[in-house]
């Protein structure tokens, strides 16, 4: 089988496309830019095009042969490649069909983790202790890991961990053998419009799965930095203790604790860059008070002054739904520095909500609009030569600029 996967080297796409590699399909693609998987399919010896994605580069494939053409939520339906995939019959999908498709194809026990916040790392988390205690797991997930490849698939493996988006509904193309889910809030309005309609997603979701975790084991014994780090451990564990009990496997809790205890972390999630600078993936009031009491405990251990937070809200159709919630979310931090809005898939009737708007609404935080210029840059430098711990938090672009100023300090 030849899969083309359009939106290829991000964190959606790349890892699945590194599976699929894994289980011996043939796979190429395209991006527009390098995305964050970029190096590890070009390692991995996957056949990748940046550039415009005109459909030249797809006609030059689909000659050789495609049997299956594999793209993100992201494309738009006028896109060059996916109109030009059509027009020639070919198998198009969205990354969730041939997910599903691998997992039934390989025989796999999906361990799914979804939630509104968590589920990267409590994936991470479970893949990191699933190698140190050598099970049989595959996985996938969406973000960079600095002790792994973000997905992997070998001969022998009995088990699928995968963090299982919600976005577009993609979840529910799945049955899982067990379903991990750390936190249920509100997101994605321009999906769910409606607070009940995603909960009853999650519940459809839920009731596909054989098994469901909602619960950890106590987060309270392990050492990790962050109540809701912890939590995501605990939750971990258990998971792992299924897959132990499946497995006729005896290792207790101790043993895993001791593993979690150890856990690095992965890319976007809390990442430490360089002495005193971080960032994040946050991007939802829950998300930003969670990251706020890592980011707490870290000065604790790290001996540093205090927080401050570069904050940069994600999809303007969002904050609509969530702007209430920011109200007393960075409580604990002693500066916020707002950015604008990054705006993506956004709704055209919807009125742009200014910075000045959302910060005259918070509580108990110094806060000041800023931009990513030369102005904040400074602010930034003096706060670390203070002894300050600086995170940014953002969905979108700005973590580019964070690493280019900061990562080499």
């Amino acid at each position: 089988m030849r899969i083309y996967i359009s939106g290829i080297s991000g964190t959606g796409m790349g890892p699945l496309a590194l599976m699929a590699k894994d289980a011996g399909i043939e796979v190429c693609g395209s991006d527009l830019s390098k995305g964050a998987i970029y190096d590890e399919l070009v390692k991995a010896g996957i056949e990748v095009e940046i550039g415009p994605q005109d459909g030249k580069f797809l006609q030059k494939k689909t000659d050789e042969g495609i049997d299956w053409f594999c793209y993100t939520s992201a494309l738009p339906e006028d896109h060059a490649e996916l109109v030009l995939a059509r027009e020639k019959g070919i198998k198009c999908t969205k990354r969730d069909d041939l997910t599903a498709y691998l997992v039934d194809e390989l025989g796999l026990k999906m361990i799914a983790v979804a939630g509104t916040h968590g589920k990267t790392t409590t994936t991470a988390m479970i893949v990191w202790t699933a190698l140190k205690l050598d099970l049989p797991v595959s996985y996938i997930v969406g973000t960079t890991l600095g002790f792994a490849p973000s997905a992997s698939y070998k001969t022998g493996d009995r088990y699928f961990v995968y963090e299982a988006d919600e976005y577009d509904r993609n979840f529910l193309k799945y049955h899982p053998w067990l379903a991990v889910i750390p936190a249920v809030s509100y997101d994605h309005p321009d999906i769910y419009p409606t607070r009940e309609d995603y909960e009853k997603a999650f519940l459809q979701f839920e009731e596909q799965s054989e098994k469901v975790i909602l619960e950890g084991v106590d987060s309270a014994e392990f050492k990790l930095a962050g109540k809701v780090r912890r939590k995501d451990a605990g939750l971990a564990a258990k998971a792992i203790l299924e897959i132990l009990k499946n497995e006729g496997r005896n290792e207790g809790i101790v043993e895993i604790r001791e593993i979690l205890d150890d856990f690095p972390g992965v890319g976007r999630r809390f990442e430490r860059i360089s002495d005193g600078v971080y960032t994040d993936y946050a991007h939802h009031p829950e998300e930003v008070m969670a990251t706020v009491d890592i980011a707490r405990d870290e000065c604790r251990l790290r001996e540093k002054k205090g927080v401050v937070v570069v904050y940069q809200p994600h999809q303007n159709t969002r904050q609509h739904e969530v702007k209430d919630g920011y109200k007393r979310a960075f409580v604990g931090a002693d500066k916020v520095f707002w950015l604008p809005t990054y705006l993506t898939r956004e709704n055209p009737d919807l009125r742009i909500i200014e910075p000045e708007e959302f910060i005259a609404d918070l509580e108990g935080v110094d806060a000041e609009v800023a931009e990513l210029d030369v102005n904040l840059e400074n602010k930034l430098k003096k706060y670390l030569d203070d002894g300050y711990l600086i995170v940014l938090m953002t969905a979108g672009p700005a973590d580019s600029w964070w690493r280019g100023k900061f990562a080499k300090r």
